[in-house]
This record gives structure tokens, C-alpha cells and sequence, in this order.
């Protein structure tokens, strides 16, 4: 009879929730499902689903802590986060946390069939493995060649570990490699198996710090290792990094071997430097962007400077006249209250100039929609007017407050208004609306264009990171992955609704309430 596997849903958005309950079902699944953290905990310990698949950003307790609290539960749980592409740092962090796998959303079917095959297999593999362990510790073997028998007895489900492992004798001498090993280190089993020590598989000093904290309390007590990083040595010469859960096996209080179960690390490694690539590539898309503003700005603070520029020369050419009478005196406070609102604007010109260019961490506070639009269009307005294109404003009387950063969100309205600016080369119309939606504690913030719209076959790409329909050396297709990461980010959505030759609108929900304090990632 085939096995039924159990999934715990957690993730605060209902309508995501449904969704993925009725595919999970539909695919025959048991589905549970939980809004937040707590309730998911609460569940996992009633339910005992086998999978558990969380949101990574939720409000209270996030996914990450959920995935600790699990994992320090029952480690045998299998836990697949789901994530933004701008969260992949924390994926990384997930994966090292012995996550099983993750996957970015809007989630698609066939990432996920794939994710929770992995889970199932680390699962059943992991529960076998765990059921054996169990059963040489009680039968308390009696020597190393016992040892050896038993697990040889046991081949073909080592063999089938996704994960490597590796067992020694009492002197150290390996007695079990396999076949993930092999494909780890590059050794032959004939190699390695009653010819090389456990200590020789380790890079230069590693052997010495993994048997000190192995007999140490640091990593899931005295002669247990948890999740403990360290570097391999492959046969070629090069390093792997790796991550090994360890026991000591003991006969009447005498250590009597070692096993280790070693997870190649190389993939997360790359995953790491592709995530920092990415995070260089998405400030150089930025760049463009500022470098596009910054023409722009130029031009807007070119007629202040210039009328500051005359008034100074008028000042000269009175007091060079001679001493000033009442008449100039007054003429003078006029002139200086004239330049001091043009300087003032000049200045405010260059300081959004200079938030928008900044590199900053997540600085989420109070901020008001309206202004955050105002800002925006002052930045790009001369731009906008030299394209002739229009610019309408529909803002309410009292402007919404939303909990964000507002340089990431000033960014995303940056990206939205030069993607209309471009879909109008000939000119246009740009409306940019902002519309509280109490009922449901929401700001809607539109973006719509009256340019050339978004083919239907593109609409459900664009964005994908990297996805572009721009020419060569306009764009890195990264401007609508970063909007959406970062309106996820804020706890919002983000969607559009484009004819061809007619226009395209951009809309995007953020929450007013509590459901939009989401803290900065720790």
C-alpha cells in the first residue's frame, strides 16, 4: 500500500493557501494548513505532517525561526521554504539550516513537484538510516568487525543515501564509504575502504577540529555532531566544503567507531556567490536608472541656478552704486527670499538624487504615499516633459501611511515610471494614483501609461529576473524582478493589465496595518 505523506502549509496570505492546498490535494497529498508561525507549530506537533512548506516572510515568527523550531523538534522533518528572489540570501541561510530545498515565488508547479520529491526521498532516506542507527546501538556490537558486517548487510540502503557516508573503526581506519562519497571526493571505494584513515578524507587541519568539537558539547553534545561545517579534500586535490552530522558508537563505555553523514556544500557555495552577483547586478541596473535621473537633473537644476546666478549679479551691480537705501534694502529681501526657494529646491533636487543612489540596508519606518509619489515625480518630471509626456496626479486629500522602506519603494516607482517613459517615445500620458483601500487596511498605488503595452505571450515573464524586451545595453531585465522582490519584501503584491497599442497599468497593494511592519532582515 503506498505510503501517505502529510504537508503542513504555512503562509499568512489565504489566497496562496488555497491555492496550494487544492494542487497539493489534487496531486493526493494530506494538506494542513496554518496562517502564521505559531499556529504552524502548534499544528506540526499535533498533526505530525512528514513535509512542512512555509513562507519565509510572514509577520510574528518568521520562516526561518519556524524551520529552527522544527528542525530542534524532530530533525527528521523535511522542510521546503518558499521565497522572493530577492530573499535568496535567506534561502541560503534555510538550505544551511538543513532546509531540503527551496522555492521562489509565484511558485511554480514544476519546482515544487521537484522540491517535494527531494523531501520525500531525504525522508524516507533519513528515517531508514535513523531506524538502523537505532538498531546497532541496541544490539550493542561487539567489535569493529561486526561492525562492518552489519553495515555491509545494509548496503543498498546506504547506497542509496542522497547524503555521503562515512564510517571508521576504533583506530580510525574507514570500513564504509559510498557512493555519494565517491562522487564527493573522487576516491574509488577500493581506495579508500581498509586503506585510508577517516582524518585523510579532511583538508589540512580540519580532522583535528572536527574530532575536538565531535568530543565537545558545541554542536548536539558530547560525542555528537549537528550540522557542522568543515572542508574535504577530493582526490584531485581540491576542496569540497561540506556539512557532517556525526555520532561516536559506544560498547560498554569504549569507543568503538564513528559514522558521518556528510552533505555536499559546493552548490549552496555557488548559490552564495550567485546571490552576490546578483545583488552587484541589481545595484548596476540601479545605476542606470540614476544615470538616467541624473541627465534629467541636470536640466532641473540648471533654471534655479541660473536665476540665483542673475539675481547675485543684480545685488553687485546695486551695492556697487553705493550704500543702500530702503528701497534697495526691501528690493534685496525680496531677491534673497527668491533665491533661497530656488537653493532650497536645488538641494532637495540633489538630496532625493542622492537617497535614490545610496546602497542601504532595509530601513523600515512610517512614510507617507503621497510624499513618496511627490518625490518620485520630481526626480523624473523634466525627463517626462522633454519626452512630452503628461503627467497626471490623483492623490487623496489626507495621504495613506504604509510601514516600508522608502528608498527600496522610491525605487520601485523610479523603475515603473522609466519603463512607461519608454513604452512612450512619441509622448503621452503618465497618471500615477494612489487610492486607500480601508476595508481591507490597503493603499493602491497605480502606475498607467498610454504607450505601446506589453505583448499577451510576454505578459507572464516579465518579471522573471532577467526578462527583458529592450534592446541590447538598455537594461539588464532586472528592473520588474527587483520591483516585485521588494513589494513582497513590503508583504504586498504586484500585478499588470496591458493591451497591445492602448497602454499598460501597473498596480500595487501595499498594507496599511500591522500585516505591513515587516522588520528588516536580521
Amino acid at each position: 500500500m503506498e505510503k501517505t505523506w502529510k504537508i503542513l502549509l504555512i503562509d499568512d496570505d489565504p489566497g496562496i493557501r488555497k491555492i496550494m492546498a487544492i494542487t497539493l490535494a489534487d496531486s493526493g497529498y494530506e494538506v494542513v494548513t496554518a496562517p502564521d508561525g505559531e499556529t504552524g507549530l502548534l499544528l506540526c506537533q499535533a498533526e505530525s505532517p512528514q513535509i512542512v512548506i512555509t513562507d519565509i516572510r510572514m509577520p510574528g515568527m518568521d520562516g526561518i525561526e519556524v524551520l529552527r523550531r522544527i528542525k530542534a523538534a524532530d530533525p527528521d522533518k523535511e522542510v521546503i521554504v518558499a521565497t522572493a528572489f530577492s530573499d535568496l540570501e535567506l534561502a541560503i541561510k534555510a538550505l544551511q539550516l538543513d532546509a531540503s530545498d527551496f522555492v521562489t515565488k509565484p511558485i511554480n508547479d514544476d519546482a515544487l513537484t521537484v522540491a517535494l520529491k527531494r523531501a520525500k526521498e531525504r525522508y524516507t532516506t533519513r528515517k531508514e538510516l535513523s531506524d538502523y542507527t537505532a538498531l546497532i546501538e541496541e544490539r550493542w556490537l561487539s567489535t569493529a568487525e561486526e561492525l562492518a558486517k552489519t553495515f555491509q548487510f545494509q548496503q543498498m540502503l546506504i547506497e542509496s543515501s542522497i547524503d555521503g557516508i562515512v564510517a571508521c573503526d576504533r583506530e580510525g581506519k574507514t570500513i564504509i564509504y559510498n557512493r555519494r562519497m565517491v562522487e564527493m571526493l573522487g576516491y574509488s571505494r577500493g581506495e579508500v575502504v581498509g586503506e585510508m584513515f577517516l582524518s585523510q578524507l579532511f583538508a589540512p587541519g580540519e580532522a583535528e577540529k572536527f574530532s575536538k568539537t565531535l568530543a565537545s558539547e558545541e554542536f548536539g553534545g558530547k560525542d555528537r555532531l549537528f550540522l557542522y561545517e568543515t572542508t574535504l579534500i577530493g582526490k584531485t586535490g581540491e576542496k569540497v566544503p561540506a556539512q557532517v552530522s556525526a555520532v561516536v558508537l559506544f560498547e560498554e563505555s569504549q569507543n568503538v567507531g564513528v559514522v558521518g553523514f556528510f552533505r555536499d556544500l559546493t552548490s549552496i557555495r555557488k548559490l552564495t556567490q550567485r546571490f552576490a552577483d546578483q545583488a552587484r547586478m541589481l545595484h548596476q541596473d540601479k545605476m542606470i536608472s540614476l544615470g538616467r535621473l541624473a541627465a534629467s537633473v541636470v536640466h532641473e537644476i540648471n533654471n534655479p541656478l541660473s536665476g540665483i546666478l542673475n539675481y547675485v549679479r543684480l545685488m553687485l551691480k546695486i551695492m556697487g552704486r553705493g550704500a543702500l537705501n530702503p528701497e534697495s534694502t526691501q528690493k534685496f529681501q525680496g531677491y534673497l527670499s527668491l533665491m533661497e526657494g530656488e537653493v532650497s529646491r536645488c538641494s532637495e533636487i540633489v538630496s532625493n538624487l542622492l537617497a535614490f543612489s545610496r546602497k542601504s540596508q532595509l530601513e523600515f519606518s512610517e512614510l507617507s504615499v503621497n510624499d513618496l509619489i511627490t518625490k518620485c515625480l520630481t526626480l523624473s518630471a523634466h525627463k517626462l516633459s522633454l519626452q512630452n509626456i503628461r503627467i497626471q496626479t490623483r492623490l487623496p486629500a489626507e495621504s495613506p501611511k504604509v510601514h516600508g522602506d522608502f528608498n527600496q519603494l522610491q525605487q520601485c516607482l523610479i523603475n515603473l515610471i522609466f519603463n512607461a517613459l519608454d513604452a512612450m517615445p512619441e509622448g503621452g500620458v503618465l497618471t500615477l494614483e494612489c487610492v486607500p483601500d480601508r476595508p481591507h487596511e490597503l493603499v493602491v498605488i497605480r502606475v498607467q501609461d498610454t504607450g505601446c503595452g506589453i505583448p499577451k505571450e510576454d505578459l507572464l515573464y516579465i518579471f522573471d529576473p532577467f526578462f527583458t524586451t529592450k534592446k541590447e545595453g538598455k537594461g539588464l531585465g532586472l528592473g520588474l524582478s527587483t520591483v516585485y522582490g521588494i513589494i513582497d519584501r513590503h508583504k504586498g503584491t504586484i500585478f499588470v493589465q496591458s493591451q497591445p497599442e492602448k497602454g499598460t497599468t501597473f498596480t500595487i497593494k501595499l498594507p496599511t496595518g500591522v500585516g505591513g511592519r515587516e522588520t528588516a532582515p536580521r
